[in-house]
């Protein structure tokens, strides 16, 4: 993503974003044990573009997200807690369009990853439709996309879960680990998802 040309925004984002019963929060320093958690697993991994993180990857990954704090600058990573504990991490960007004027509304683009040891108690989606619920209420922002391998069977389920229609399925699209896969696109509108409208 190309920053450059991205506005900044008057209001500041949250650092928190409360749920029912989980908190999402700006990244800070010491986030990395947390995260290498399930970060460090290769089942959490297989259908990432990253390898599993060593204690190295996730202090820099923690560093870089840090800086990540209002999506009307460009993207909001945060991070997942219930009761305390780190559950899960989710993101949303400002997706680059050639034709884009500063008066067009924007794309945003989603990603998630969450420990399979709190799976199955709901927690991605509240986690994931808190964050939806949070980007639509960006100025000037239209749509909303999130990508992933099409063997990911759990997050496609979480799209669909949450709301995101299916949009596409591109075969072979992307040269990830040393094989060419497959990628699904879901997609909502601001005026389809119940607090944008």
């Amino acid at each position: 993503m190309d920053m450059a040309d991205v506005g900044r925004s008057t209001a500041t984002a949250p650092e928190v974003i409360p749920t029912d019963r989980l908190v999402l929060r700006t990244y800070r320093p010491g986030d990395h044990r947390g995260l290498l958690v399930f970060h460090g697993r290769s089942d959490v991994c297989r259908y990432l573009f990253n390898e599993p993180w060593d204690l190295a990857a996730a202090r820099e990954a923690v560093q870089t997200r840090i800086s990540r704090r209002d999506l009307a600058a460009g993207a909001l990573a945060l991070v997942v807690e219930y009761d305390g504990q780190v559950v899960g991490s989710v993101s949303a960007w400002l997706v680059d369009e050639p034709e884009r004027t500063a008066e067009t509304e924007r794309t945003a683009e989603l990603g998630w990853a969450f420990s399979p040891e709190f799976g199955g108690r709901g927690f991605a989606t509240e986690a994931v439709t808190a964050l939806l619920d949070y980007v639509f209420a960006t100025p000037r922002l239209h749509r909303v996309i999130a990508q992933m391998d099409s063997r990911n069977e759990s997050s496609a389920r979480l799209a669909q879960r949450i709301g995101m229609r299916r949009e596409g399925h591109f075969r072979q699209n992307a040269w990830i680990k040393n094989e060419w896969t497959d990628t699904l696109v879901f997609a909502t509108l601001r005026s389809e998802w119940p607090s944008g409208a």
